[in-house]
């Protein structure tokens, strides 16, 4: 009896410590690059707020009624993604960046209703997301008008669907590689939009510095931001307003 209880208190030590080791990994972020946050904060052609479970981008100008619940890349602080999403959101395009369970988009199973309700005057929605959140958006593909892949491909086939896809990568990704985004093109619509952003690498689709494993980007972190933002928004602009696809 009492090796019984000897063993059973040691695998019970075991899972907390496992448990422990995976909160403290799960909650260890990439940080976002402070001065590129602040930029956009001070921006007067876009309106931030931080909802408690996402961020919140509004135009204060004239709205397109367009928007995209966007998902963060694994462990990428979501306000990082401020930066990239700027230029789009003056543009007249709500984006909601979501902060996924865990920092880890496969958690979050929440839909998209969640955070389409914090812009109820937006009637065409996209989803999208980042490395492991681009995959979680493909599996919420169907309860969207478009889906954006940055830096990411999907899982899942949604090659039969008619929804409307923009898949920006990068020429010097070291994590989604060229390769990887091509071999699983096949998954996607045949209409989907390609986009490979010469020079640029993983880490340039967020503002949060070096990741591992990634390669070195040959452009500059602002030159591939204005190019994944133009990439964006000629693509949500051709959206068709106001029509339900799903």
């Amino acid at each position: 009896m009492n090796r019984a209880l000897r063993v059973t208190a040691w695998i019970v030590a075991v899972l907390v410590l496992l448990a422990v080791v995976f909160l403290v990994y799960a909650n260890t972020v990439m940080p976002g690059t402070r001065s590129a946050a602040l930029q956009v904060w001070r921006d007067d052609r876009v309106s931030v707020r931080d909802a408690g479970d996402s961020i919140v981008m509004t135009p204060t100008g004239e709205s397109d009624d367009k928007g995209i619940v966007f998902i963060p890349g694994a462990k990428v602080d979501p306000f990082a993604y401020m930066a990239t999403f700027r230029q789009v959101v003056a543009s007249g395009t709500t984006v909601v960046i979501t902060k996924p369970t865990l920092n880890l988009a496969f958690f979050d199973t929440r839909p998209l209703s969640i955070f389409e309700a914090y812009a109820p005057g937006v009637r065409t929605w996209a989803v999208g997301g980042h490395s492991l959140g681009g995959v979680r958006a493909c599996q919420l593909a169907k309860d969207a008008d478009g889906l954006l892949l940055l830096g990411s491909y999907c899982a899942d086939d949604i090659s039969r669907s008619y929804i409307d896809v923009l898949s920006v990568s990068g020429s010097r990704d070291g994590l989604s590689t060229p390769a990887k985004v091509r071999a699983a093109r096949h998954l996607l619509p045949s209409t989907a939009t390609m986009v490979e952003v010469q020079g640029s690498n993983h880490a340039e689709f967020g503002a949060y510095g070096d990741q591992p494993g990634d390669r070195t980007a040959t452009t500059s972190p602002a030159a591939a931001r204005a190019e994944i933002s133009a990439a964006v928004e000629r693509w949500v602009q051709a959206l068709p307003p106001g029509t339900d696809l799903r």
